[in-house]
């Protein structure tokens, strides 16, 4: 832009009108250019500025820019704080006048608002009347992350002490909102240290409390735990759809095995002997979400935003609203519905011979927890009373299974698994026994138990129709030439690989890296320690670390895992975003009616993929952390008890230990380990006493006092018992702790609670 010619300094009314007609930040140098200053007339400009502000007549917005005392920056960041109806309102996020902050109208380009409740835009302002409106130029990524932490009195200070047990620092608080001392907030950091303070983003009450854990994790991990208006407004409208011209299955005692506790139910599965003998027909049938779900729609969008469902003790926070997750897309006994069915011809030996998709109307027959469906085959041939039938031409499901229900559903199902279990068998797909933590709750939200989950055969038999429904459903879109969203797992690295042959040798169990890497080499490992040993658990620990990590993508990589060459996600539409992408796109390859894959869509699936693995490790993170704070919260009534531990984890600065069958990490410094130096064997994973010989080693058995637990973190902390010490090396691993030894280096040594120097 070129200079104008000076025509001398300007009045503060010319200085006034120039801020106020200007599409951009109106600073010093931009004031000076419009007038043609320069030189001694730009030191004149500044001293004109300082006065003008004295008197009150302008104000300094963020990067030095000036605005009309007592209004808004021409170009500001603005926080959204209502979405209502689809009007969003927004306040100056820097805000340093005696008046409150003015609420700004967001006019947004097109039909509906991309913007929610917290967001922070970049937009430009205009008077418009006696207010102001807002038209955003960017949105922007949260000024730093929110920090988790309880709220404390100090005098007349508000501090925020984080919950995060890395986190040391307490910050005061610029802005409290209403939050009262004792409460747990989000917050968000601002400024630069020194001087950071914390601004209250979010109150989430006592931190304590059992129901707060989940809670703790949806903030502190951004997840989408309400609804917009607009989203269950369409879930209303489409639940009360017309099913439409199906294929009717609703004759077939179809069932569906889910947990006792389960949310939803996606899947139903059912079996029957072919009369030709050549194995059997089974049909898997799943909700068809992509009926009621069309691209494009408001519930797409949210949808897609959260990606996948999160499963917590207490509470789900659902991908799709409750009118479709929990109602007219769940499988309901003695209910129709309408399903995406998989029909499938599973051979003798339990391969897949053909398969066919159809949009089917279903009702079924009963919806059967796992020990429920267990105990009635355990007790095939015992006397089942049988009770009055319901609306599927089945039994009604109360107490035990009925008889006619095992006959004609289970007996089948468990006859045409076995067949599926042997092609399993031949595969050899990954097998790591890694239990996984249940949180029993009463009524009140308090924790009851804590205890692994019970591995069935009926877990195994869901599993492995499921597994067979994914793969026919990759193949099938295959050989349409279809797009196809992949659930990938590829093989482990190299150098992943090398840290496994170097941890193994530990054991004296060799490992070649010139072989080629298959799931069964993995298997013949664990089969070689055998089911007693006491590094059972730590070995499948460390070949679980090995593997790389799941994904969606549309590149057929296979699925290492599953030892499978196409493999994609079908089974569960309702609780993650990938499955119904898989649904549309079958809809579109087989001319199944409406609701199919648009182009557009199919050519975003590599930046989907990417999406919804983000989105995907965010809830697994938040579903461990909350698991982790009901353990703590369970074992805070065992402070100062000695609790059987192992320890899952060894650094500098002491080790990490879990108790056994609950989980829950805590640690156990090195400064309290015994009066000597212990040195850190990074080979051997070890803390070693240099005198005594005492070792502390990943995998290592012993009892620990819990001396804290602290539920809002999740974290705890242990101490040896008085006068106790560690058991002696086993003779298992090999000693590595040699002094001198080139990978026995010393790491922090530590003396009676002090660093060695």
């Amino acid at each position: 832009m070129p200079r104008k010619p000076s025509a001398g300094l300007p009045t503060a009314k010319q200085i006034l009108d120039f801020i106020e007609s200007s599409g951009q930040p109106a600073g010093k140098r931009e004031i000076a250019r419009a007038f043609g200053l320069s030189g001694h007339e730009k030191i004149l400009l500044k001293a004109l500025l300082k006065d003008m502000a004295d008197e009150g007549l302008i104000d300094s917005a963020p990067g030095r820019a000036f605005h009309k005392a007592g209004g808004v920056p021409r170009v500001t960041v603005l926080r959204v704080v209502s979405v209502d109806d689809g009007q969003v309102l927004a306040t100056p996020e820097s805000w340093h006048a005696d008046t409150p902050p003015p609420k700004l109208r967001v006019i947004e380009r097109g039909r509906r608002s991309a913007l929610a409740l917290n967001d922070r835009i970049l937009a430009r302002t205009e008077e418009a009347g006696a207010g102001y409106v807002a038209h955003p130029m960017k949105k922007l990524a949260r000024s730093a992350e929110l920090v988790l932490g309880v709220v404390r009195l100090e005098g007349d200070r508000h501090y925020l002490t984080p919950v995060d047990k890395k986190e040391r620092r307490e910050l005061p608080i610029s802005d409290l909102k209403d939050a009262q001392p004792g409460d747990l907030v989000l917050a968000e950091p601002s400024g630069r240290p020194p001087r950071t303070t914390a601004r209250v983003d979010a109150i989430l009450g006592d931190p304590f409390a059992p129901r707060s854990f989940s809670m703790i994790a949806i903030h502190k991990h951004g997840i989408r735990d309400e609804f917009r208006a607009e989203a269950t407004a369409e879930a209303k409208k489409v639940a009360s759809q017309l099913l439409g011209d199906r294929e009717d299955l609703t004759q077939l005692p179809i069932v569906a095995i889910d947990p006792e506790d389960a949310r939803d139910h996606d899947d139903a599965i059912w079996a029957k002997a072919r009369e030709d003998g050549d194995g059997w027909d089974a049909i898997v049938a799943i909700a068809d979400v992509s009926y009621y779900v069309r691209p494009g729609s408001e519930l797409d969008r949210e949808a897609r935003a959260r990606g996948n469902s999160v499963y917590f003790p207490d509470r789900v926070v659902p991908m799709l609203p409750h009118e479709l997750s929990s109602d007219i897309c769940s499988l309901k006994q003695g209910q129709e519905r309408a399903a995406m069915a998989c029909h499938l011809h599973v051979g003798s030996d339990g391969a897949l011979k053909s398969w066919r998709f159809s949009r089917a109307k279903i009702c079924v027959a009963a919806n059967i927890a796992y020990e429920n469906a267990q105990a009635a085959m355990d007790a095939v041939g015992e006397q089942v009373v049988e009770v009055a039938s319901s609306p599927c031409s089945m039994p009604d499901l109360e107490g035990p299974v009925p008889k006619e229900l095992v006959d004609k559903a289970l007996i089948p199902l468990w006859a045409c698994w076995r067949a599926l279990l042997s092609a399993r068998e031949k595969r050899e797909p990954l097998e790591l026994d890694l239990p996984e933590r249940r949180v029993m709750l009463d009524e009140k939200g308090r924790i009851l138990s804590v205890a692994p989950r019970e591995r069935l055969d009926a877990h195994r038999l869901v599993e492995d129709y499921m597994i067979a429904a994914n793969v026919a459903a990759a193949k099938a879109l295959e050989r349409k030439k279809a797009p196809v969203m992949y659930r990938v797992h590829e093989g482990p690295g190299r150098e992943k690989l090398v840290a496994l042959k170097d941890y193994l040798a530990t054991f004296d169990i060799e490992f070649a890296l010139g072989q080629v890497i298959k799931p069964a080499i993995f298997n013949r490992i664990i089969e070689r320690i055998g089911p007693d040993h006491d590094a059972r658990p730590e070995i499948m620990e460390q070949l679980l670390r090995t593997q790389m990590q799941a994904r969606y993508s549309p590149e057929t990589l296979g699925h290492f895992g599953l030892a499978l060459g196409s493999y994609a996600h079908f089974t569960s539409p309702i609780r993650r975003y990938a499955d119904l992408l898989v649904h549309r796109a079958l809809v579109s390859a087989y001319r199944l009616g409406d609701g199919g894959l648009p182009s557009q869509e199919a050519e975003q699936f590599v930046e989907i993929g990417e999406h919804i693995s983000m989105l995907e490790r965010r809830a697994m993170e938040a579903e461990r952390e909350t698991i982790d704070r009901y353990v703590a919260a369970f074992l805070a009534d065992k402070v100062g008890q000695i609790l059987r531990c192992r320890i899952t984890g060894v650094q500098p600065f002491g080790f990490f230990a879990t108790v056994e069958d609950l989980g829950g990490d805590g640690l156990v410094p090195a400064a309290i380990l015994g009066n000597e130096y212990f040195r850190y064997d990074e080979a051997a994973r070890a803390l070693v006493g240099e005198q005594s010989g005492e070792t502390y080693r990943v995998g290592q058995h012993l009892e620990l006092k819990l001396v804290e637990a602290n539920p809002a973190s999740g974290a705890l902390r242990f101490e040896l018992p008085e006068g106790k010490f560690a058991a002696p090396p086993r003779t298992a691993r090999k000693d590595r702790t040699r002094a001198g030894s080139k990978r026995g280096r010393p790491g922090n040594i530590r003396h009676q609670g002090k660093r060695r120097r």
